[in-house]
């Protein structure tokens, strides 16, 4: 089903001239085309927008590299509209559209429309006597690490109040299937079509342990616990801020109650980008 485009926000890189610059190309020729655009700055104040601003906008442009696009996702969810990503970074696996294409890309959606795909996405909280420490959610994957010593830790995880496994560590990834090609892959997990309702728990460097990369129904809760640290163990969302634990803290993982809304470019556009990005390759 194709949504028609008439009131859209731009959010540029922070810092970031060339960010700058094109968003106010962008308002121009929007505004030309008769369309209402917002622009802004990511920031921590999300653009100043608050809960009255659900459904406020048809279409999220963001200007920057594929940690902007995770940043805003994460931060402007509650919108509940669909974003593409300008590519002005080096990877360009989640902002998919080249920043020389923009023009193109918008005069043609203005007249047909964009279709919408949701995304999984995940929240979390981390527990410590019971209470909780903090919460969040998660876009691409959430990271158990050691610290900078090379000492490894112990983690306990279940699902649905099943134990799983105990295993010694680096650490462990928990993605989305957004995230699967990131972190995950590299640790040796699966690439997750980005359709499927599911996410994937992989450990980084387990000793002696038999525990591989497990991918579980989007709808089970899993826990993992830090059962022994030999030194810092860490939390991270989304690569982009970091959350120290204790022993005995335990972070509780399940689907986020709204998925993430992404513009669908159409099914060979999936795997057209993992082409591009030397994930799949040809003799």
């Amino acid at each position: 089903m194709s949504h028609p485009v008439k009131k859209i926000l731009i959010v540029t890189k922070p810092g970031d001239q060339i960010a700058t610059s094109l968003g106010v190309e962008m308002t121009d020729f929007l505004v030309a085309q008769e369309v209402e655009a917002t622009v802004c700055e990511h920031n921590p104040d999300v653009c100043g927008l608050a809960e009255e601003s659900v459904g406020l906008f048809d279409l999220i442009l963001v200007l920057g590299g594929d940690g902007t696009f995770i940043g805003v996702a994460r931060m402007m969810h509650f919108l509940k509209a669909p974003l593409m990503g300008v590519n002005l970074g080096r990877v360009g696996f989640l902002a998919q559209l080249h920043k020389d294409k923009w023009q193109q890309w918008l005069s043609e959606i203005l007249v047909e429309g964009i279709e919408i795909a949701s995304r999984l996405s995940l929240e979390y909280e981390v527990l410590r006597q019971g209470e909780t420490l903090h919460k969040g959610l998660v876009i691409n994957d959430l990271v158990v690490s050691r610290g900078e010593l090379a000492r490894l830790i112990r983690l306990s995880v279940s699902f649905d109040s099943i134990g799983i496994s105990t295993l010694r560590a680096d650490g462990l990834i928990i993605s989305t299937p957004t995230g699967s090609s990131a972190y995950g892959v590299s640790a040796g997990g699966p690439l997750m079509h980005a359709d499927l309702p599911v996410y994937c728990v992989t450990p980084v460097c387990p000793f002696l342990n038999s525990f591989k990369p497990m991918v579980f129904p989007a709808d089970g809760v899993c826990r993992i616990r830090v059962e022994e640290m030999g030194g810092e163990v860490n939390l991270t969302e989304d690569g982009q801020s970091l959350i120290s634990l204790q022993h005995d803290d335990e972070i509780v993982v399940r689907r986020s109650g709204a998925d993430l809304f992404v513009v669908d470019l159409g099914p060979e556009a999936y795997f057209e980008k993992l082409k591009n990005h030397g994930f799949l390759t040809e003799r």
